[in-house]
């Protein structure tokens, strides 16, 4: 059985994010949605987690995260 191409586990992806910073792994072979930017890639998707990981720190959208001190 052919794995779904988000996990996929031998797959190459990009990491997306869009304008409130929140971040989306997304298989290189596709286009990115309308909105979404390429912060990271094209990699394999454990180096591309790592960087979601590392890089996406605060879940919350940009814009209620900058209303609270």
């Amino acid at each position: 059985m052919t794995p779904h191409p988000f996990e996929d586990p031998r797959g190459r992806f990009l990491v997306l994010a869009d304008e409130e910073g929140r971040h989306s792994l997304w298989p290189s072979f596709t286009e990115a949605p309308a909105g979404w930017r390429t912060v990271f890639g094209e990699d394999t998707r454990d180096a591309c987690v790592e960087y979601v990981e590392t890089h996406w720190t605060d879940l919350r959208p940009a814009s209620p995260a900058a209303g609270r001190g």
